[in-house]
């Protein structure tokens, strides 16, 4: 074996040729009458055959609605049955769907549609203190491409009707021309220097994923598939909807946002065998008063990703909700987003205190960050990884893409990772300055951005401070402006009304400059030391992953 940090994910199973729509065809003609989709807090259920026709209806009603192949199409709303139906008729008609963050405030909302020029947007009406259709009417004169808004809560039924001009025909004439590398979801995930960026996935890239990781869990058509994980991010809509259907499984949504008490009323009443979600919902889970009151016997494997995952809380999910084939996946949203994830036989140790070995069809390598060369096993470096799951880009963003993506194929992470004898990868740290809080990838830069914009601060520095609860916390040093005063709360308050909820600091430290290298560079890593210890914080002993 090389004594180098690569490695290749050989398989003997080949990857899936076909566009989304092939593949759930090839999954109704097999397995029609199972069980497709729970939603629990909409009391709706369907099978395959069921599903199909859901999905042909709204593919039609979109055609209708004039969307052509390559156009994008905005959902912003919770999760929903409605969301999964739309996530496949946009598929089927190669609509390119366009996936907006529930907690966006009016400025985020505005930008991510006009970045991505979406045409056509589907929205909730409303969500937790959001009144969508408000911010909508507000975001909407500063973006020239949107033409029509389609809210779910009264005009779903319409849309399934007007689908009824276009015919069978029509439908498979698009379909004819869909190949899987088309383009056909951009999710926004934040750079360290500036606006969201969307990255830019194929059929090929996200299909693909779905129906490996669920390999790995040894999904089939017996499994139930508890999914409180957003639907907008890679986990809720590919490890979670495209894993499941690619083999048959049963999705099943308990709640519209994540709810403990929702998820565990659902795994028991739905008999779940897989059970998803971030390290700080499994311990919201294990540490609900009615936890004991539930069974937990028909789990058997799931998914715990996101952010760092604590090992004490890995055994106990094996031990106390019986999820003894647990598996942690590591990867990032411009991957599809999954890279690495462990495996039931491996050991104990491997399985809770690393995030696994290579996916099928997927490559590795552990460079210098300075050199580009690959070092030897052991030794930290940049992880970069290539192969079906990176992207097809950022989306209009050229730049930002030739940074990401080399000329070899090869995407930069930008987290710094070791690899073992045995090719089993432990993330060690991050180049970039992303705050994983919660499973929410953070970037300071754009949280920086916005407090920019407040008229007492002259100067301002995020960083991310350890968390045992959620893995990381947001903290913002702050330079005010001379003459000038404000308060952390007057500040947080500020955030709240503008920004998403999981990016307002929790912490605040107001100063006369901050600590710089020789050559006038911001030395986080100093702010982040001075501030652990003023704070008097701990991290917990943790893996860190997708």
């Amino acid at each position: 074996m090389s004594n180098l940090s690569y490695i290749h994910g050989a398989s003997q199973t080949p990857l899936l040729g076909e566009t989304i729509g092939e593949n759930l065809r090839k999954t109704v003609a097999k397995f029609g009458n199972r069980e497709a989709l729970v939603c629990a807090h909409q009391d709706f259920r369907c099978d395959y055959h069921t599903l199909w026709t859901q999905v042909e209806q709204v593919a039609k009603g979109l055609l209708a609605y004039q969307v052509k192949k390559g156009d994008r199409v905005g959902i912003w709303s919770p999760n929903r049955y409605e969301w999964v139906i739309i996530q496949y008729a946009t598929a089927r008609i190669g609509a390119i769907l366009v996936n907006i963050n529930p907690a966006y405030r009016v400025h985020e909302l505005e930008y991510a549609l006009r970045q991505s020029g979406v045409s056509l947007l589907i929205t909730a009406q409303s969500f937790k203190t959001s009144n969508y259709v408000e911010l909508i009417a507000q975001a909407r004169p500063q973006c020239p491409d949107l033409q029509q808004v389609i809210v779910l809560d009264t005009e779903w039924q319409d849309l399934l009707a007007k689908g009824k001009s276009i015919t069978d025909a029509d439908l498979a004439a698009i379909e004819s021309t869909l190949q899987f590398d088309d383009p056909i979801n951009i999710q926004y995930t934040s750079g360290t220097t500036g606006f969201p960026k969307g990255a830019t996935l194929s059929h090929h890239n996200i299909l693909n994923n779905g129906y490996f990781v669920g390999l790995r869990c040894n999904y089939t058509e017996n499994d139930r598939v508890c999914i409180p994980v957003p639907f907008y991010h890679c986990f809720g809509m590919v490890m979670g909807n495209l894993g499941c259907t690619s083999h048959g499984a049963c999705m099943v949504i308990p709640a519209e946002s994540f709810e403990p008490l929702a998820v565990l009323q659902t795994v028991e009443k739905e008999r779940c065998t897989s059970l998803f979600g971030v390290p700080t919902m499994f311990i919201a889970e294990l540490q609900h008063p009615d936890f004991q009151r539930f069974d937990y016997s028909s789990l058997r494997t799931g998914i715990m990703a996101g952010s760092p995952c604590p090992v004490e809380v890995m055994k106990q999910v094996k031990d106390k909700m019986n999820m003894r084939e647990v598996t942690i996946c590591y990867g990032m949203t411009e991957t599809s987003p999954v890279s690495t994830q462990t495996e039931k036989h491996a050991p104990l140790a491997k399985q809770v205190a690393t995030v696994g070995t290579i996916q099928d069809h997927v490559e590795i390598k552990i460079v210098n960050p300075e050199t580009g060369a690959i070092v030897p096993r052991g030794v930290s470096g940049e992880l970069c990884t290539r192969g079906y799951s990176v992207m097809l880009g950022y989306w209009n963003n050229e730049q930002a893409t030739a940074a990401a993506i080399d000329r070899a194929g090869w995407m930069h992470t930008g987290d710094l990772a070791t690899m073992d004898s045995e090719g089993y990868v432990n993330i060690v740290g991050r180049i970039k300055d992303m705050i994983l809080r919660g499973g929410e990838n953070i970037y300071p830069r754009e949280i920086e951005e916005f407090l920019y914009t407040h008229p007492a601060v002259a100067d301002v520095q995020v960083i991310g401070v350890p968390d045992l609860k959620y893995g990381e916390e947001v903290m913002a040093w702050v330079k005010l402006k001379e003459n000038q005063t404000v308060s952390s709360e007057e500040l947080t308050t500020y955030c709240k009304a503008n920004i998403a909820h999981y990016k307002v600091p929790r912490y605040w430290r107001f100063v006369d400059g901050f600590p710089m290298t020789v050559t006038g560079k911001i030395r986080k890593v100093e702010m982040r030391e001075i501030s652990i210890q003023a704070l008097g914080l701990e991290a917990a002993a943790s893996v860190k992953t997708a």
